[in-house]
């Protein structure tokens, strides 16, 4: 009898694993999101745009099949469904979608700006939830609309989904991750920023279907002429708390990278000391920042220093680069564009927009933990009073396969 028992129990326990994939759904069966956009509407409501994938062209060698007109197909399906909340509009988009709609291959969430000037929380809040959104979704704010970024195709990439996470991924501009925007809310000293795109003229369509009726590009050329558009990286979108306050352009973004010690890639382009007319590029290396901060009771500053190790790439000018001085002061040189850009973003998050979105708060926080609940809730008010002293070291360690510019 106490055998029977025992049998029993082992057929049970290798039974009931077998349960396991009552859930499961073929693949087949799912109508996969590469991209979301979000807006908001005149009447309040979310305007949920998503980029799905099409895998009868995606199959194809050639990243999208033939039709009869000699040109290709999109690769992906974009269509738009409104709704009072994300999960509303999802609901009403399976009216339109023969397949489970899956959100587990997202590769981007773009914020239209109108949104975004009104508040992100409301937007992000289904994406941070749900069980199969991932929290690496890069998240991008539109300059414009969301859906007309979504509403676009890479000449390079498979998809304008892929071609926006693969260039955010490779360090242009600033990236952020779901999980990263998320803290940024969350935490105090220190509000969100994140990367801005836009579709831009970029060159002529590769075949008669493939291309974006943008005003920019109808004002551009002739009526008959078509343009691609494709998404580019233009900047950063700045936040107070939830709400879009402002904008950075490329260059105010390389400083605000500096300053949150987030340089991995890029170079610098400075004048030549003794031929200013003359241009020399230096490749980025290694960057790193370190801020100090100090308080006193009544007076915060900061303390930043920064450090770039770098390559001398290109030289329009003829100076000896063997000679020392010349050298020294193409290194000066190099700091001081650093600075610059550095000192720019800084008074413009100070006296335009007036928000902290270096994270100079944390690092006050992480030294002065006893003093930073009086000055938390009104940190961006101490940062706008607070100095901010700079440093900057430039090192060129290499000069390419050439010491000299080739001349006669």
């Amino acid at each position: 009898m106490m055998k029977k028992t025992i049998c029993l129990l082992v057929i049970i326990s290798l039974v009931f694993p077998l349960g396991g994939c009552w859930s499961r759904k073929e693949l087949s069966d799912l109508a996969i999101v590469l991209a979301a956009g979000l807006d908001s509407t005149p009447e309040g409501n979310i305007l949920l745009t998503v980029e799905l994938a099409r895998p009868s062209a995606l199959g194809g060698s050639q990243g999208g099949q033939q039709i009869g007109g000699g040109g290709q197909q999109n690769n992906v399906w974009v269509i738009s469904q409104e709704g009072e909340t994300v999960m509303d509009a999802t609901r009403y988009l399976e009216g339109k979608v023969s397949r489970h709609i899956y959100w587990g291959h997202t590769v981007i969430l773009v914020l239209g700006e109108q949104l975004a000037k009104e508040g992100i929380r409301k937007a992000i809040n289904f994406f941070s939830r749900a069980p199969h959104s991932r929290e690496t979704i890069w998240v991008i704010v539109a300059r414009g609309q969301a859906r007309d970024i979504l509403n676009s195709h890479s000449l390079l990439e498979n998809t304008s989904a892929q071609a926006a996470g693969r260039m955010i991924g490779a360090g242009v501009g600033v990236p952020v991750m779901l999980k990263d925007l998320s803290m940024m809310l969350a935490n105090k000293g220190v509000n969100p920023v994140l990367p801005r795109m836009e579709l831009t003229p970029s060159g002529t369509p590769q075949g008669p279907v493939m291309y974006e009726n943008i005003p920019e590009a109808q004002n551009a050329q002739q009526p008959s002429t078509k343009i691609h558009a494709e998404i580019t990286l233009t900047g950063t979108a700045v936040f107070d708390d939830e709400r879009l306050v402002g904008w950075l352009d490329y260059h105010q973004t390389r400083g605000l990278l500096w300053l949150k010690d987030k340089i991995t890639v890029g170079e610098i382009t400075v004048p030549s000391p003794s031929e200013p007319d003359k241009k020399i590029s230096i490749d980025i290396t290694r960057g790193s920042t370190r801020v100090e901060p100090f308080y006193d009771g009544q007076n915060i500053w900061f303390d930043v220093q920064m450090n770039l190790d770098g390559a001398l790439l290109e030289q329009q000018s003829t100076e000896e680069l063997t000679d020392e001085p010349i050298f020294t002061a193409i290194e000066n040189s190099t700091a001081r564009a650093i600075e610059a850009n550095a000192r720019s973003v800084i008074e413009l998050a100070k006296y335009d927009y007036g928000v902290d979105v270096f994270g100079f708060g944390q690092a006050f926080h992480r030294k002065y933990k006893e003093a930073w609940p009086a000055l938390k809730d009104e940190w961006n008010e101490a940062f706008i009073s607070a100095d901010i002293n700079l440093k900057v070291e430039a090192h060129i360690r290499r000069t390419g396969l050439t010491t000299n510019r080739l001349s006669k």
